[in-house]
């Protein structure tokens, strides 16, 4: 019987910076990174601190065969490869890409300008897991495995980001942080990727009053995560990229008001699993 299994698994729910202090152990202090199953085909979103922990679990597991997708090469979004273990494991392959870097460079480059001297002391060369580097253009519509599609949007962040929806068995997991809204307007290119799906995890770094003296920044507010998802007909909210300064109780306080908006909304931890 065919595995039909789709979920979605919180490595890394933190923005910018990873933090760990007795207040933050409830939601999680490492940076973003996601594992997206759809049946047998294993995903990975953006490869910030979190992936070092999904890597010890993939390793136990034995050889893999996976893609990884990269919403942006800003750091806090890069920094956990060098520390990926399956990357240096013969017995498994991975598929790297990004959308929001082409023309102007390259991942492959990317990631050695990342794991070059001073900064690091192997190269990407060391990787003994076959590894290639994808860099598509941001809006086309990508299909990694059988019956999966991902459709891809552009955000609105610093040296661009991309956005990723992924459809399987009729239903979808979207996934946009790193984009900043824009005030008063709705997004279009995010309401048309998200409509009618079934999870959306959002950028809310910051809430209203915080984002008054953070505008250019490439983040946005949960606020707006709730009116794109309105907007679009959208099901599950998810509140993601918390600030590194906001602990736990500050969390468990903008989960009350987020779920008050829009009940059925969820802040994202990490360990949690989502089903659409």
């Amino acid at each position: 019987m065919a595995n039909l299994d789709f979920h979605v698994r919180f490595w890394g729910v933190r923005g910018s910076i990873a933090c760990s202090s007795e207040d933050v152990v409830r939601y999680g202090g490492n940076t973003s990174c996601l594992e997206i199953r759809c049946g047998d085909h294993l995903m990975i979103f953006d490869g910030g601190t979190g992936l070092r922990y999904l890597g010890r679990e993939l390793i136990a597991q034995g050889g893999q065969d996976a893609d990884i997708y990269f919403t942006h090469a800003h750091f806090d979004h890069v920094c956990g490869m060098p520390f990926f273990a399956p990357l240096f494991d013969k017995r498994s392959t991975f598929r790297l890409h990004a959308g929001n870097l082409a023309p102007q460079t390259n991942l492959h480059d990317t990631m050695c300008q990342m794991m070059a001297a001073p900064l690091f002391p192997i190269p990407p060369s060391f990787f003994a897991a076959k590894v290639s580097f994808d860099d598509f253009i941001c809006g086309e519509t990508l299909h990694p495995a059988p019956g999966v599609t991902l459709r891809t949007a552009p955000l609105n962040h610093p040296n661009g980001a991309t956005g990723y929806r992924v459809d399987f068995q009729g239903k979808s997991i979207c996934y946009l942080t790193d984009t900043e809204h824009v005030e008063g307007q709705l997004d279009a290119n995010i309401v048309d990727l998200i409509e009618g799906a079934d999870i959306v995890i959002y950028d809310a770094m910051y809430t209203d009053a915080e984002y008054a003296t953070r505008k250019g920044w490439g983040h946005s507010t949960w606020k707006a995560g709730v009116d794109v998802c309105n907007a679009a007909g959208a099901k599950t909210f998810v509140a993601f990229h918390h600030d590194p300064d906001h602990n736990d109780d500050f969390m468990d306080r903008v989960a009350l008001d987020i779920t008050a908006a829009r009940p059925g909304s969820v802040v994202a931890r990490e360990g949690m699993v989502l089903h659409p």
